[in-house]
């Protein structure tokens, strides 16, 4: 880091994502600038487990929409550590629209490794690299232009062969495909422009039959599920969509046999890319709900001493603990960031998804650890559900059960270092 560098402002994604480059900086820049507005109506959103589309607006008044997006796509050019740096400095002050913003921004790996595939000559035909690579111009080009997309793969289906079952299914019409099916879960539902939904090609029975489209979200055939009412992470609106015979055109359909399995492989992490951003949320939720109950603890007093709570034995021991487990899922994080995006690369992909599946749990049972030491500290004067602790308690359960538990992360490591094998990231049913 040269000494302009030394004397610049730090902000706050600074405190995961260090060393950061100046273009790095300045995109970082614009969520900081961004951050009190999305803090303003975290507390309103959780209470109404509505989407605060007033935190839409600022993300977009900064061109945040288009992060990931290259600049010859009209982006900000932006990688993977500038993502998690995002989701990251969001969580801290509002994590549902830090995992709604993470799930947008995922999409550009649909952009990404289509246009990566084609270029590594993965495809049979010169036409069929040509499709692929219209497909990922589209969905790049109209999130450079400040579209907000919702991705939707998950299901309710479950089956043992894989992480995420796919059985929307598309069947041919004339010009076009006609899609329908139940997505259970994906954020930004009734709030994003564009829906990009993975379905299977009618009568196929494995992964290669795995196909793409993007649909406008107010298409015909397209209805939200029952609205979510869960613990935390409440206002992502993440109810799903349920999809009736819904015309996609062939210029908006990615329908080739095997094209998804082929992108899939130019992704250095898990599934199609960019998860442990998602994961990077609930860490930023960890700071938060850590800086709330230090800042409160210093303040607060013994009435017959005067001594601030912080200077306690008690209270210091649930600090230090806190500061430990905060640590752990820093370490854990930069790690997987380091593995995913230093060049060249320091591990196969097998071992990168491994070591994936170990940190995303750890990181998430070390960060809800600091919401409970929180809690423990910070008494019962901090329990009502509109409180910073309650709440940061109650989205960081959700990291526990988000993608798959830490049990299931250690038996997939588990099997791929006993057995040799793993778990499929995506099947049909």
């Amino acid at each position: 880091m040269n000494a302009d560098n030394q004397q610049r402002p730090r902000l706050a994604a600074e405190r995961f994502v260090e060393g950061m480059s100046d273009e790095e900086y300045a995109r970082a820049a614009r969520v900081h600038r961004a951050l009190p507005a999305l803090a303003e109506f975290a507390g309103r959103a959780d209470q109404t487990a509505t989407y605060p589309r007033e935190n839409l607006a600022a993300l977009r008044a900064e061109g945040l929409l288009g992060l990931m997006v290259p600049r010859s796509h009209g982006g900000l050019g932006g990688g993977l550590r500038d993502l998690a740096a995002t989701t990251f400095a969001i969580g801290s002050v509002c994590p549902s629209t830090a995992l709604a913003f993470f799930f947008h921004s995922s999409a550009v790996s649909r952009g990404l490794l289509a246009l990566e595939a084609a270029d590594a000559g993965l495809f049979a035909t010169a036409e069929e690299a040509r499709t692929v690579r219209a497909f990922g111009d589209k969905i790049l080009r109209g999130m450079g232009s400040g579209q907000y997309m919702a991705n939707f793969g998950s299901e309710n289906v479950k089956t043992s062969k894989g992480a995420v079952t796919i059985s929307t299914e598309a069947k041919r019409t004339e010009g076009g495909w006609l899609v329908s099916g139940v997505k259970s879960f994906g954020c930004n539902t009734g709030v994003a422009d564009r829906y990009l939904v993975t379905a299977k090609l009618e009568g196929t029975r494995t992964a290669e039959g795995i196909v793409t489209f993007l649909i406008p979200s107010d298409a015909a055939g397209i209805e939200e599920r029952h609205r979510w009412n869960a613990i935390g992470m409440r206002a992502t609106a993440t109810h799903g969509i349920v999809l009736k015979d819904v015309f996609v055109p062939h210029e908006d359909s990615l329908v080739i046999p095997g094209a998804f399995t082929k992108m899939m492989h130019m992704s250095r992490g898990s599934m199609v890319g960019n998860q442990l951003a998602g994961t990077a949320v609930y860490l930023g939720a960890a700071q938060g709900v850590f800086d709330f109950a230090l800042d409160y603890l210093k303040k607060a007093t013994f009435r017959d001493t005067g001594e601030c709570l912080a200077m306690s034995p008690l209270h210091q021991q649930l600090i230090g603990q806190m500061a430990v487990d905060l640590e752990t899922g820093y370490l854990w994080l930069r790690r997987q960031l380091e593995l995913e995006t230093c060049e060249p690369p320091r591990l196969d992909k097998r071992e990168v998804v491994m070591q994936w599946r170990l940190c995303k749990g750890e990181v998430s049972e070390a960060s809800h650890r600091v919401a409970q030491g929180a809690l423990k500290a910070c008494g019962t004067s901090n329990t009502a559900n509109d409180r910073p602790i309650a709440r940061a308690l109650r989205d960081l359960a959700m990291g526990l059960v988000q993608a798959f538990p830490a049990e299931r992360g250690r038996l997939e490591a588990a099997k791929t270092l006993v057995q040799g094998d793993e778990q499929a990231s995506f099947t049909t049913g």
